[in-house]
């Protein structure tokens, strides 16, 4: 059996026995082997969801063993199933099942279709329906109206009285509108009320520490340099492949974006190729090949961005404000433009970044 092959061959064996003795596993890979679960992803889908059963389909699709499947939209799927269940009025149900259908899930089911990274579409989508459940709830129990009979007024008293979260609906109305469900209503835009920013200088003793101080594991201090110096999401750089890592005759080059890729300085460049050659997670038959940058503990996943989001935070990162200050300190450096394509930015992100570095630094909520 490939699996057992795999197993096997791992380079640290004793993490495939701790694993083995953990409850449930043997009793799962059993059943496997006679028969009794089917190798596919709807029978695992059947069995309670948990950890166990989440990195064992990791491992068989690590080793081809199932066909690869976008784990995010999976989950997507199973969570509007069970949602849209626990709605028994007609009136809510009807509107927030064409709306979560329509809208959401064919956009990410297109997204996935083409490649497209869906984690961050998902997490927007549930929180655009939940919040959408919860105006047509109160709507209908306060009001005694639905969303056909729903006027500006009840619209703007929704969002004046609670947390900012409730500007979710925006999605739902501009939707309904257009598909002629309500009248029409405004929503403008949230605006943030502040903009997280280091200074430069503080931005820069966070890049010295990195590079030259073991605050962190090597993997958390080149994941905190690729912050901190390519302004890049940490979303992003969770699922940053080695291929990302060119070598050229001029040295390392990192492919962030469309344009050419962005040259890797001294000392990162020694940072970043000794992480290459000592990537964690790389000697159990679970995750050898792994092509992550940054491999998870997850057979052939990348490592999840909350476990990099907070690694990050317990050593003292600002990510929003270290993003911001890496980004403006580069836009003053570097035409916008350009700035955008090498590390991956939409033109109008970057422009808006340069606007803002041209004003006094003052100006700006410093951490």
């Amino acid at each position: 059996m490939k699996l057992l092959a795999a197993l096997c061959e791992a380079q640290r064996p004793e993490s495939i026995l701790t694993w083995l003795r953990k409850p449930g596993v043997r009793d799962l890979l059993q059943r496997f082997a006679t028969g009794e679960i089917p190798l596919s992803h709807e029978a695992l889908d059947q069995e309670p969801n948990s950890l166990r059963v989440e990195h064992i389909r990791s491992l068989l699709t690590h080793h081809k063993l199932l066909p690869n499947r976008d784990h995010y939209l999976a989950l997507f799927e199973r969570w509007l199933t069970s949602k849209l269940g626990d709605l028994d009025d007609a009136d809510i149900q009807r509107p927030v099942e064409s709306f979560a259908r329509w809208h959401h899930l064919r956009r990410i089911r297109s997204l996935s279709t083409d490649g497209k990274p869906t984690r961050g579409p998902v997490h927007s989508a549930k929180q655009e329906i939940t919040e959408t459940i919860k105006f047509l709830t109160w709507l209908k129990l306060t009001h005694g109206r639905t969303v056909a009979s729903c006027v500006q007024a009840d619209v703007d008293t929704w969002l004046a009285d609670g947390p900012t979260t409730r500007h979710a609906i925006r999605t739902f109305f501009v939707w309904a509108v257009k598909n002629r469900t309500c009248t029409n209503m405004t929503i403008g835009f949230r605006q943030a009320k502040t903009v997280p920013l280091l200074t430069q200088g503080q931005r820069l003793a966070m890049l010295k520490a990195c590079l030259t101080d073991n605050i962190a594991t090597l993997p958390y201090r080149v994941a905190a340099t690729l912050l901190l110096l390519y302004a890049q999401p940490v979303v992003k750089i969770a699922a940053m492949k080695s291929t990302d890592v060119i070598l050229t005759p001029d040295g390392l080059r990192l492919s962030l974006g469309e344009g050419h890729p962005a040259p890797v300085p001294e000392p990162f460049a020694s940072l970043l190729t000794e992480h290459l050659a000592s990537r964690p997670n790389m000697r159990t038959g679970s995750s050898s090949g792994s092509p992550w940058l940054f491999p998870g503990y997850r057979p052939g996943q990348h490592i999840h961005p909350n476990t990099l989001m907070m690694r990050l935070r317990e050593i003292g990162i600002d990510l929003l404000g270290a993003r911001n200050a890496s980004l403006r300190g580069l836009v003053k450096e570097v035409p916008a433009p350009l700035v955008a394509e090498m590390l991956g930015y939409s033109y109008q992100v970057a422009q808006k970044h340069a606007t803002a570095a041209a004003q006094p630094w003052s100006r700006y909520p410093r951490a």
